[in-house]
């Protein structure tokens, strides 16, 4: 690691803000698959919100374990930011689906007014399921600092 754990950690939460779609990569047992979602984060899990009939809910059903990545949609190399995490992926119940939904309210103000948004979005949020990612390790994806640099953090989790 080139750089202190502190460090690393203020680049990954700057990242985090700046950006608001993830692609979340799930396994089933037999194929991978991606899809892109809208996320909301705390510190540096991540919240998101997703139909449970979706192919990647399903997958997580079946394996929690799941990889995202986060970064801007360059043309030219040298500029590639971006960030790349291993991890676990849970639904919310209870209190937590609450916190996450005020979470992804604050970040997402059209979802965090739920009897003001428009009615279509009133309908889709009530058939959604609510997720959190808890990465167990983050690359900082860096090329202006050299061609494919990354810095690994790894996240210590007390469960």
């Amino acid at each position: 690691m080139n750089a202190s754990r502190s460090a690393l950690r203020a680049r990954a939460l700057a990242l985090l803000q700046a950006h608001h779609v993830m692609t979340l990569a799930t396994f089933d047992g037999e194929l991978p698959w991606a899809a892109a979602v809208f996320y909301a984060h705390e510190d540096l899990d991540l919240v998101f919100l997703s139909k449970p009939q979706t192919r990647h809910a399903q997958n997580l059903t079946r394996n929690p374990r799941c990889a995202v990545t986060i970064q801007q949609d360059y043309s030219d190399w040298p500029q590639i930011k971006g960030l790349q995490a291993e991890g676990v992926c849970e639904p919310l119940q209870g209190q937590a689906r609450e916190q996450a939904i005020a979470l992804y309210g604050r970040r997402f103000p059209l979802v965090g007014r739920a009897g003001a948004a428009p009615l279509a979005i009133a309908r889709a949020l009530s058939l959604v399921a609510w997720y959190r990612f808890r990465p167990q390790r983050l690359y900082l994806i860096d090329n202006s600092l050299g061609f494919g640099h990354r810095d690994e953090l790894v996240c210590e989790r007390v469960e």
